[in-house]
């Protein structure tokens, strides 16, 4: 059994029997983009914002991590030696870190624990697929529908039939670098959802009210969990 739905226990131990804790402050950087990829971290606690910056000098979130996600793991037995994207901590968070020789050595020697990463990893990269899918095929209302789901499913707390909490605090510029979209064309979608009745946004947090209703609108496949999130 997993400690999350994509996280194997024994990879979640790998980091607790191997690693070293460390703290990291609301608004420090874990790693910036270009920097030497030497380690990988375990989310302890917190929440970690994963993204690049574009050429026009905007940010793209590709992920927003919460407890037992690992960031850093897309230069495991790669020749990649500098980090692709930047992670910085969006409140206070504390992480497990392991060099990358340290748990490829590992893996090397246990290949039941081998095993385990490699199924692991290919359900992290078939959500970063499907995530890259729906930002490039549903143009900006899909991207913002997309994004509402795969937050419900990371974050979400049941409330009734198709309605769902999303219990992490965002700003409508936040949800817009998630979709490679404006803050002015989040607003606005977001108000033309409130008056749908399909979501509310009050003080940083949204509740969805309709499920369907953004599934619908994306012609949603119905993804397992374990692929459509963003943590």
């Amino acid at each position: 059994m997993g400690l999350t739905d994509t996280l194997p226990t024994d990879i979640y131990r790998l980091f607790e029997n191997n690693g070293a804790l460390i703290k990291i402050e609301k608004g420090n950087h874990i790693f910036h983009e270009g920097e030497s990829a030497e380690e990988l971290f375990l989310v302890k606690k917190g929440t970690i914002q994963i993204s690049k910056e574009t050429e026009n000098g905007k940010e793209l979130t590709f992920r927003v991590c919460g407890k037992n996600s690992v960031i850093g793991e897309s230069t495991l037995f790669a020749p990649t030696t500098a980090h692709t994207t930047t992670a910085k901590a969006i409140n206070h968070s504390e992480l497990i870190t392991i060099s990358k020789r340290s748990i490829e050595m590992i893996l090397t020697e246990q290949h039941a624990l081998m095993i385990e990463y490699l199924k692991w990893i290919q359900v992290e990269n078939l959500k970063n697929q499907s995530l890259i899918r729906d930002l490039v095929i549903h143009g900006k209302k899909g991207a913002l529908f997309s994004t509402l789901i795969r937050l419900s499913n990371s974050y979400g707390k049941a409330i009734g039939p198709n309605q769902v909490f999303i219990d992490i605090n965002l700003t409508n510029t936040d949800i817009a670098n998630m979709c490679a979209t404006s803050r002015e064309m989040i607003n606005r979608m977001l108000n033309d959802l409130k008056k749908q009745n399909v979501i509310t946004f009050e003080k940083g947090y949204i509740t969805i009210l309709d499920l369907e209703h953004l599934k619908h609108g994306i012609c949603c496949d119905e993804c397992p969990i374990s692929v459509c999130r963003i943590d």
